[in-house]
């Protein structure tokens, strides 16, 4: 048990933070301005049940989904940085605008379903980071030599990916609760900080590979 609870904290401690809700809530919450609490709550089940598939598949099929396509880790966090950046830019300079359009058209509700995995679970939610980050965690179960061992490390590992999406639903959930606090100025200075971390983090996904890449390809310096 004691080893299980370890596992469930260091799977908890590796994923929560680069997943981390309550700041891609704000993001969230940017992306669908002028939906109803009841599309927002519907829109976060959807986003939490795809997190949580997303994270299971990369923990238990990732490495073996990347073997088969001769992808490495590093090309994965070039490729997602990338894609990050992108979306964090975008919504860093577009957000306004968002909120105009979302305003004005009275039928996004259709449309913000349909955006329950991209862009809302994938990267928003769990980008080419969070799956990296999972994808080397699941290579750690090469190192257990006993079936048990390797069976409480999947159980405990699933037991924080659990804990990650409810947390993610609460989160996009109750995002609008976020909006009445801070009012429509706060909320669109929040967003555009929180717009802004993703870009960064989209940089720094895409610095860490390019850096590994490299060091595959440059001389070893004397």
């Amino acid at each position: 048990m004691s080893e299980a609870f370890n596992t469930f904290l260091l799977v908890l401690a590796a994923i929560f933070p680069i997943v981390n809700p309550p700041g891609s809530a704000l993001v969230f919450l940017a992306l669908t301005r002028g939906a109803t609490p009841e599309t927002r709550r519907i829109l976060a089940g959807r986003v939490a049940r795809n997190s949580f598939f997303v994270l299971v598949c990369s923990l238990l099929l990732g490495a073996v989904i990347l073997k088969l396509y001769g992808i490495s880790i590093p090309v994965l966090r070039v490729a997602g940085g990338l894609i990050v950046a992108v979306a964090g830019w975008k919504l860093l300079n577009e957000g306004s605008q968002k909120e105009r359009e979302a305003s004005a058209d009275s039928d996004k509700r259709t449309d913000l379903l349909d955006q329950a995995f991209y862009p809302l679970t994938l990267p928003l939610t769990t980008g080419p980071g969070t799956i990296a980050v999972v994808i080397s965690l699941g290579l750690s179960r090469a190192s257990y030599t006993n079936s048990t061992d390797e069976i409480v490390f999947v159980l405990a590992s699933l037991a924080a990916v659990i804990v990650i999406s409810a947390t993610v639903y609460l989160c996009f959930a109750y995002a609008d609760r976020v909006q009445r606090l801070l009012g429509p100025g706060g909320t669109d200075i929040a967003v555009r900080l929180s717009a802004f971390i993703l870009f960064c983090l989209g940089v720094q996904i895409l610095w860490s590979g390019g850096s590994e890449l490299l060091k595959s390809v440059l001389p070893a310096a004397p």
